[in-house]
């Protein structure tokens, strides 16, 4: 297939845009911008010596609080928990949440999770932040994490902020950025399955008001996947400069490519897992991989009116692709022979040729001031965004059983014994060939003020008006659209029953748009949220141990499901409801010793009968969530010590996830498993370390997620990762 389709000249005036933001209120734009000051790093006689240093940090759309002022659950995975399990994609880093569970993966090709129960349009991947920006929406493929600092959990609908979003919270990345010295790593990674990984993080100063870091990766790597290999590599440069005492601006561009075979995983032969190596491959080689790209731009700028005022403003452009073909199993079951023969397995062929492009400008403007003893706490801001989403999709697949085909129809393969390449690879037909458009527009603002010295009141809200543009070009271009306003609420409460321990309630609402139509061709609905939390929030005086419990409920709305009324099509008429209790620790509970606790009980289930999208299958009131364990349980160990003056550390951890069902409008479900895995860490001369991961030490057979009992992905057995690193 040729390049993807042109689309013409759609996207926004940038530049106009960007004046009437900087004209406005001020934008706001990262989680966690750095504000880099040159300020003298006394000596012992006091004269300065010029150093530069990071004075000042401001998360993004939170204002300036402490966890305990927070009328909501937040998790944050930072440095030092990613590099405690060397994580390298995002996955990996979720998998410490017990809130987060995984979804349906598209073949190995993005990343999908639900959190506290819900996800999101199992047609796209799983919509994230990077620095406050929507950012997950489109095809970039797995996000890698050698540019993350650290990965933040925010729990529950945050519409009143955010805008459109995950139903059950939502998961923002903050970035690696210049942070004003000279200082650098490199990172070497051997790993099972012939696995090579290079990565370098390098920053520097140019001047006194000038940060650079550059930030990059490499990776090819096998798989214990028969003939699934892959290539990945990016890099991820940044730029600070001051511009003079209050103002600061910082430039990010990221540039990644992706090269991964189209994977859906093992089957459960008569709703029987491990009839098969879940080593067995069960696609076509001879595909070759899928290829993922991503490029974009991130520019934001900070000024302080005073210690109390400052301004964002930013503006994020993102231009993601996905190209490729496949050979997976067919879902049918009048097309299916595996059902019939227990051997047989008829797979379909598809292409995809996916564009996406994403434009965020955001401003905020954040402070504080007090009128006799109430501190009066204010954030307003103001955004605009734009999705394109063109998707071509070609596919063929086998005529119905019944007309008695070939096994060359079928494009057949034994599971038992597969014969790679017995069939030419058939060519696909067009199925869909659309271009879909969303832009919102949003106006928001959160004021949290003290209604005496130990209780604080949260009042919030936004305002969006949403449109959506469906052209369907395999429709002679057929133009159907929508369009609605919307104003999403949010109040909080926060008692501060001591100086450590704050009891706090919460209720939000939030709305996400769903790709696709109906049909008689009419965009869907958004599907929408509501949620109310109370929990307690506990943060030691020195500040090294904090915890969270807290209980939920979130009540879901216009999900989609199967048309009663027109085969083959969809409608949003499902809903949906999930409660449950966290826990969260994290902390150094003695000297030199890291303690992680994550524990979730979510019980996610549908509230009405309906059809589901896919199947057809009856989903009957009560039914459990996709892929939702009721129990999850992360637990990490971490000692750091000297040995021989040389730092030492190691430690372990392990992770237990419940049962969860397989596949929809049936009984089928995924075994629970628990993994556990050692590390060890050791200077071996100044600034050179090595490290040794073990991961599923214990060689358990585990399924990470289904989408039916003939697409389902298989866990990585016991592997070894050995780390060089060196720092300068």
């Amino acid at each position: 297939m040729g390049p993807p389709l042109s689309i013409g000249s759609t996207m926004p005036n940038y530049r106009a845009i960007l004046a009437g933001c900087l004209s406005g209120a001020s934008f706001l734009a990262s989680p966690t911008l750095l504000a880099a000051d040159a300020v003298g790093e006394v000596s012992a006689d006091g004269e300065a010596q010029g150093t530069i240093v990071i004075t000042a940090t401001r998360p993004a759309y939170r204002g300036e609080f402490e966890a305990l002022e927070v009328p909501q659950a937040e998790q944050v995975i930072g440095q030092q928990q990613l590099r405690d399990i060397n994580a390298l994609d995002l996955d990996a880093a979720l998998s410490l949440s017990a809130s987060v569970a995984r979804q349906n993966n598209f073949g190995g090709l993005w990343n999908a999770f639900a959190v506290r129960g819900f996800v999101g349009d199992e047609n796209l991947p799983s919509n994230y932040l990077v620095n406050g920006f929507n950012a997950g929406r489109g095809f970039a493929g797995p996000r890698d994490l050698s540019g993350i600092e650290a990965v933040e959990i925010l729990k529950g609908p945050r519409a009143a902020l955010f805008g459109r979003g995950e139903p059950g919270g939502t998961i923002n990345l903050v970035t690696k950025r210049p942070k004003f010295e000279s200082a650098g790593e490199i990172r070497l990674l051997a790993g099972s399955f012939d696995t090579w990984r290079a990565d370098a993080d390098v920053q520097t100063t140019l001047g006194d008001a000038v940060g650079v870091r550059l930030v990059g990766f490499y990776e090819d790597a096998g798989s214990f996947r028969e003939t699934v290999e892959s290539k990945r590599f990016g890099f991820m440069p940044s730029v600070a400069i001051k511009l003079g005492d209050a103002t600061r601006i910082v430039y990010e561009l990221e540039y990644a490519r992706q090269e991964i075979p189209f994977d859906r995983g093992v089957v459960a032969v008569n709703g029987q897992l491990g009839v098969i190596p879940r080593s067995r491959f069960l696609g076509e080689p001879g595909e070759g991989p899928n290829v993922a790209e991503v490029l974009g731009h991130q520019i934001e700028l900070q000024h302080d009116f005073s210690d109390t005022w400052s301004a964002l403003v930013g503006i994020n452009y993102r231009d993601t692709s996905l190209f490729g073909t496949s050979t997976e199993a067919e879902l049918t079951a009048s097309r299916q022979r595996l059902l019939r023969d227990g051997r047989t397995l008829t797979r379909q062929r598809r292409v995809r040729d996916y564009d996406a492009t994403y434009f965020v400008a955001r401003a905020e403007l954040a402070g504080n001031f007090t009128t006799g003893d109430i501190t009066h706490r204010v954030l307003i801001g103001a955004d605009t965004d734009r999705f394109e989403n063109d998707q071509v999709f070609l596919r063929v697949r086998a005529p119905s059983l019944a007309g008695n085909p070939t096994e060359q129809q079928l494009q057949a393969i034994d599971i038992f014994n597969p014969v790679y390449g017995r069939f030419p690879l058939p060519t696909p037909t067009p199925l869909t060939n659309r271009l879909e458009v969303q832009k919102a527009t949003g106006i928001y603002g959160q004021y949290q003020f003290g209604v005496s010295e130990t209780f604080e009141l949260r009042i919030g809200g936004r305002y969006d008006d949403y449109d959506q543009r469906l052209t369907d070009r395999a429709a002679a271009g057929r133009v159907t659209r929508t369009g609605e306003s919307r104003f999403s609420p949010q109040f909080g409460a926060v008692w501060r029953a001591t100086p450590e321990l704050s009891v706090y309630a919460t209720y939000g609402e939030n709305f996400r748009p769903l790709s696709g139509a109906d049909f008689a061709g009419n965009p869907f609905d958004p599907n929408q949220s509501e949620s109310i939390e109370g929990g307690i929030k506990y943060a030691s005086a020195n500040g090294r141990l904090t915890a969270t419990a807290s209980v939920f409920s979130i009540q879901q709305g216009n999900i989609l499901v199967a048309d009663p009324v027109n085969a083959g099509f969809t409608i949003a008429a499902g809903e949906a409801q999930s409660s449950g209790f966290e826990f969260d620790l994290e902390g150094e509970i003695a000297e030199g010793l890291d303690l992680w606790v994550s524990y979730a009980y979510v019980d996610a289930r549908t509230e009405n009968n309906v059809a589901d999208p896919d199947f057809g299958k009856l989903i009957r009131a009560g039914d459990r969530l996709l892929n939702v364990p009721e129990h999850t349980l992360n637990v990490q160990l971490a000692y750091s010590t000297r040995v021989a003056d040389r730092d030492v550390r190691f430690g372990g951890g392990v992770l237990h996830v419940g049962e969860r069902l397989g596949e929809v409008g049936t009984t089928f479900e995924l075994p629970d498993y628990t993994l556990t895995r050692l590390f060890a860490e050791t200077e071996l001369i100044q600034g050179v370390r090595l490290r040794l991961d073990v991961d599923n030490l214990f060689d358990t057979t585990w399924y990470a997620n289904s989408f039916s009992q003939l697409w389902i992905q298989p866990g990585t057995p016991r592997n070894v990762r050995v780390t060089g690193s060196v720092a300068f």
